[in-house]
């Protein structure tokens, strides 16, 4: 009866073991390789992908309007050209503006979509100044723990860091601060970064500047030993209930 329990109790050590960590997440094999962390990070400008929400202004004379201190509101002209209005990048990457109608703007840095919107609206305005702003970018944060408290960040500014977004979402829970992993990219082909916050040497090299659909995962302390008891003590009561049943009965 004994060699019977032990091997019932090793049976389920070993059945538990592979659902220690159900919910951990964006596990990175030996062929996924980290990227080293970027040693310049405000080289690379965002540029406009399908679905952003962009804020379009239109003004002319070069923005003269804006600044003139006669109006009552220094950014309002009195014309529907130039109100703040907001227009969806399309899933063929075109956003349907006024007068000009749809324009290929995906793929392209705010400063050159601007650009493209002043000369089109050229043919129709004196000295067109367009003003464009992604409304909707966001990045994911995971902050580690099993009280599901994942949380989608709006990226109000440009400059947003990490250590910014992890406090936006409540800090890291029960989670490492020395095993952060931060993925960027399209799903097809991401960069994973390795960061290290438990450092000031690794906050210093770790804390970049967010760009839009990052996702942040702070991964979850082990806790083997309480996660075991949690998985084998249903086992062990049947076990026991069994037992005291068998020693009745004999």
């Amino acid at each position: 009866m004994k060699r019977i329990v032990f091997l019932s109790l090793v049976i389920v050590f070993f059945t538990s073991c592979r659902s220690l960590n159900p919910s951990q997440m964006l596990l990175t094999s030996k062929s996924n390789k980290t990227t080293e962390l970027p040693t310049n990070q405000n080289t690379e400008e965002y540029k406009i992908a399908i679905n952003d929400q962009l804020s379009f202004q239109l003004f002319t004379n070069n923005g003269e309007k804006i600044l003139d201190p006669t109006m009552e509101s220094s950014t309002n002209i009195g014309s529907s050209a130039n109100a703040e209005l907001s227009y969806l990048v399309e899933f063929d990457g075109k956003v349907k503006l006024p007068v000009i109608g749809r324009t290929q703007l995906n793929g392209l840095t705010l400063r050159e979509a601007e650009k493209i919107l002043e000369e089109k609206y050229a043919a129709y305005y004196i000295s067109p100044f367009v003003l464009l702003k992604v409304t909707n970018n966001r990045v994911i944060v995971f902050p580690g723990g099993q009280n599901g408290s994942a949380k989608v960040i709006t990226l109000a500014n440009t400059n947003t860091s990490l250590v910014e977004a992890i406090a936006l979402s409540g800090g890291i829970g029960d989670g490492k601060a020395k095993k952060i992993k931060l993925i960027r990219g399209n799903s097809q082909n991401p960069k994973v970064y390795l960061i290290n916050l438990s450092t000031l040497d690794g906050y210093q090299k770790g804390n970049l500047i967010l760009q839009a659909n990052d996702i942040i995962y702070v991964t979850s302390r082990n806790r083997i030993s309480q996660k075991i008891l949690e998985s084998i003590t249903p086992y062990l009561s049947m076990i026991s209930t069994a037992l005291v049943v068998y020693s009745i009965l004999k």
